[in-house]
């Protein structure tokens, strides 16, 4: 199954490295020297990892056959995929691979069935679960412990601490803000 890691950001120096927009929480397992990634494009093509490092914060990346920034150049924003087992897990075991909550059933913490997990949303700040209700729309739920208290792989089933307004848009409670209060004052 291959799986998105990475994107290609612009070229670093004059050698051919790029640095990469992180998308794997196991990025020096996936972009080991060796590595073999896979590119989204129509044409799909694969590109094996030379060598990578960190510098700064961000990981650069110098793939084989690229020799310099021109042709580092030529990669910018390009998608990289990653061949993962089906039975493969995170190293972390409070982690999941997005393919093992997508389909999972949601429900609250008082037992009633709330919907199904259709995708997971990565933000800089945080994930989020897409959950498709039993009505047909969809809300986000960020997936941290306090919102998302137990993911039950085995069961096939989520269960999220329902707070006013998280299911339920409409049943969010309004508090007027101070500068609202004395506006009409």
């Amino acid at each position: 199954m291959l799986v998105i890691v990475g994107r290609i950001g612009r070229a670093h120096g004059i050698k051919g490295e790029v640095g990469l927009d992180v998308r794997t929480d196991e990025p020096d397992r996936r972009f080991a020297d060796g590595a073999k990634l896979v590119t989204t494009e129509k044409s799909p093509r694969t590109l094996t990892v030379d060598a990578s490092r960190w510098h700064s914060g961000r990981l650069l990346v110098k793939f084989a056959g690229v020799p310099d920034r021109t042709a580092a150049e030529l990669l910018r924003n390009l998608e990289l995929q990653a061949e993962i087992d089906e039975d493969e897990r995170p190293e972390d075991p409070e982690e999941y691979y997005d393919r093992e909550l997508i389909g999972l059933k949601v429900r609250t913490t008082d037992g009633v069935e709330a919907g199904e997990v259709i995708d997971v949303v990565h933000l800089p700040s945080q994930d989020l679960l897409e959950i498709r209700r039993p009505a047909g729309n969809a809300v986000l739920v960020p997936l941290v412990e306090e919102l998302v208290p137990e993911i039950d792989l085995a069961t096939q089933y989520v269960v999220v601490a329902d707070r006013p307004g998280l299911l339920d848009p409409e049943g969010a409670e309004v508090v007027p803000t101070e500068s609202a209060q004395g506006a009409g004052d």
